[in-house]
């Protein structure tokens, strides 16, 4: 499989360098400007000792549909994402190979609001509340980070929202398309006196290609900063989502997705398999800066109700009212430590409280209880991140945390006996990481670790109809990597290559009893190895480009699964062993932009054993917008173009779907457009 794709990679990979090194001469201010908040210590990209991505408002937001997280990542090396078109699975979201296992939901990779943690106590994420349409950047770090945030942190994805610190403003979108989408919106923002305020509603409706595949969903997402005092700030960001549709239409064999792509399995629309969703999420962000050091605070509240019907009869109807809050506390100090010294110290507390239940699935309907539980989770941890320049060139920086996580589960059916129980597990992460700085570009090597949790839902036992799975124990993970960087105003590159040895990894398979409802089992060992390049290239003219290639190796070193079959040697399944990105992208003085951008994946397999093999695809795209200022008016029309050659290939994935059930076929060439309207009362 592989020895097909790897030569035209080669190819891409030797381009991009010979791109980069062809650059006469590379400044150093653009490395020093941007500034990440993910590592906890502010750090500028040159002085970060690790892979770090940095994505803005504008490919955000400008002329993309926004129906998921993939449309602006897209371009992230060792970032690979399946699943935009079925809302009731989420994103699938893989970074550097942690998160691919994911039935559902996001697994292994931390993401962040506005500072608040979006990743429950747990372990899972959900990104179907994230507000794309209000957010102003996003942060992706790339890598294990368990020392900064413990549980899940294969790697980082922080987003931050937009707060109106400009002039005041409102902005209406409409926008509509083939494939029954259509959008609204209206945003606002500004300043109140000394507040600022940003406050986004919007309104989906996708009825999707496939059968089975609607979804709607509707937002409102603000954030506000408050000064207190001089020096004091508090940042409250809130967010209400509500999806009262999220059709599920299944993982479909071979032969159905060859002959009828846009069908979905028979049993989910048999069942009317599917999600709904509420949920309402409040954080907090207190930052006092002092002379002696900042100071920051930070507490939320989450709610989410949640319902789902899976393809089966027996507990097929899921249902939990999930609760959600924690607080942490992080504090710089300054002057009394060396000012080549930089340290950031704090605690972190979360803690989870989900009632589930199960309902019989009688074609659709609700069935008899057949399950209810209370389930707890409970995190606290302590962790410290350090820097510190040696001289002009070498900065050195180390971090250390340690979580102590327990969950605990209340039977509170009883009719088949009592599963009450609890399990318990306790981590120490530390990293180290080295930069050398000679001027135009930047060396950095860095060993750091990461551990995951199973969730709740992973927790799940095969073996009974409640409790927990005592048998499961975390996974465990250690990432060496090196890596270079440089660039000015026109040109960015990096390059890092990473070597990831992996314990005890958590792998997902199903039942014959329970076709649509993924178990979790332990892997012996695997082993991870790649390499990631991107580079930006910005001309005066107004054209640019953007590129990036990943390679990498996943293999299973040691794993013999519950029935007895030995995986050594085979590669990891759902994840391809080289994927790239290309993007040409123009605007002019006038306003007008375009992108024309190709996503490639290369060759795959969907199951453990390796006998099911995905084949390549490349995905085109095309975006169109135009800016028209009339006084205090902006006017931008934008259309685009999605699959825009009407390629044939799969979405999505399902990784071991008993019945060969691997594959969500994607939407052929569809096309949307729409007008975003913003007006300044106090003019531009």
């Amino acid at each position: 499989m592989t020895g097909l794709t790897r030569t035209p990679g080669k190819l891409f990979l030797g381009s991009l360098l010979l791109t980069a090194w062809s650059a006469n001469s590379l400044a150093e201010d653009t490395l020093d400007e941007i500034v990440v908040s993910a590592t906890r210590l502010d750090t500028s990209i040159r002085e970060a000792a690790r892979s770090v991505s940095l994505i803005t408002k504008e490919r955000i937001q400008n002329g993309t549909q926004q129906l998921g997280l993939d449309e602006a990542l897209a371009g992230v090396p060792g970032l690979y994402m399946q699943n935009r078109y079925n809302f009731a699975q989420d994103l699938r979201i893989s970074l550097r190979g942690f998160g691919a296992r994911s039935g559902f939901g996001v697994r292994g990779v931390k993401i962040i609001i506005d500072g608040i943690p979006e990743t429950l106590p747990d372990g899972q994420a959900q990104v179907d509340s994230i507000d794309l349409g209000s957010t102003d950047r996003i942060e992706v770090l790339r890598g294990p980070a368990s020392s900064m945030y413990g549980n899940s942190s294969g790697g980082v994805i922080a987003i931050e929202s937009e707060l109106g610190k400009g002039p005041a403003f409102v902005e209406a979108n409409v926008g509509a398309g083939e494939l029954g989408y259509s959008k609204v919106g209206i945003k606002t923002g500004g300043r109140a006196g000394d507040v600022d305020y940003l406050f986004n509603l919007s309104s989906q409706d996708f009825e999707g290609w496939r059968e089975q595949s609607d979804s709607e969903s509707r937002m409102l997402n603000a954030k506000l900063g408050v000064p207190i005092g001089s020096k004091d700030r508090l940042t409250v960001a809130f967010n209400l989502s509500d999806q009262p549709t999220a059709d599920d239409p299944g993982g479909i064999n071979a032969a159905q997705a060859a002959a009828d792509p846009r069908s979905a399995r028979d049993v989910n629309l048999t069942f009317d398999s599917g999600e709904s969703m509420d949920q309402q999420r409040v954080g907090l962000v207190y930052e006092r800066v002092r002379d002696t050091g900042t100071l920051s605070l930070h507490n939320y509240y989450l709610w989410r109700d949640f319902a789902n019907k899976l393809p089966f009869g027996s507990g097929g109807i899921v249902e939990f009212d999930r609760f959600v809050y924690g607080a942490g506390l992080q504090y710089r100090p300054v002057g009394w430590l060396p000012e080549s010294f930089d340290l950031v110290f704090g605690i972190d507390l979360d803690r989870q409280d989900d009632d589930r239940r199960r309902f019989d699935n009688e074609n659709g309907e609700y069935g008899a209880l057949s399950f209810e539980q209370r389930e707890q989770v409970a995190s606290n941890a302590v962790f410290v991140q350090t820097q510190y320049a040696l001289n002009e060139m070498w900065t050195l920086s180390g971090g250390l945390r340690y979580d102590d996580i327990t969950f605990d589960v209340s039977d509170q059916f009883l009719a088949d006996g009592d599963d009450t129980g609890e399990v318990s597990f306790d981590q120490l992460s530390p990293s180290l990481g080295a930069n050398a700085d000679f001027g135009s570009y930047i060396l950095f090597a860095s060993w750091s670790s990461s551990f995951e949790t199973p969730t709740t839902t992973e927790l799940a036992n095969p073996d009974t109809s409640g409790g927990f799975n005592a048998a499961l124990v975390p996974q465990r993970a250690d990432n060496f990597e090196i890596g270079f960087k440089t660039g000015n105003d026109d040109l960015y590159f990096e390059l890092a290559a990473f070597q990831i040895d992996i314990k005890d990894e958590l792998v997902p398979f199903e039942l014959a009893g329970f076709p649509g409802r993924t178990f979790y089992a332990n892997a012996g060992r695997s082993d991870r190895r790649g390499i990631e390049t991107a580079v930006s290239w910005n001309h005066d003219s107004g054209f640019g480009i953007d590129a990036s290639y990943t390679w990498s190796d996943f293999t299973y070193d040691e794993f013999v699964d519950e029935n007895g079959t030995d995986y050594a040697g085979k590669e990891l399944p759902g994840l391809p062993g080289q994927f790239a990105y290309l993007g040409v992208h123009y605007r002019s003085m006038s306003g007008l932009a375009a992108t024309l951008e190709a996503v490639y994946s290369g060759d795959l397999y969907a199951d453990n054993a390796n006998t099911a093999a995905v084949d390549a695809y490349t995905v085109s795209n095309l975006r169109l917008y135009d800016e028209y200022d009339y006084g205090r008016w902006q006017i931008r029309p934008y259309i685009g173009i999605n699959n825009l050659f009407n390629e044939r290939y799969n979405s999505n994935i399902r990784i071991n779907a008993f019945g060969a059930r691997y594959y969500e076929p994607a939407p052929d060439r569809n096309v949307y457009l729409g007008v975003t309207v913003n007006f300044q009362p106090g003019g531009r």
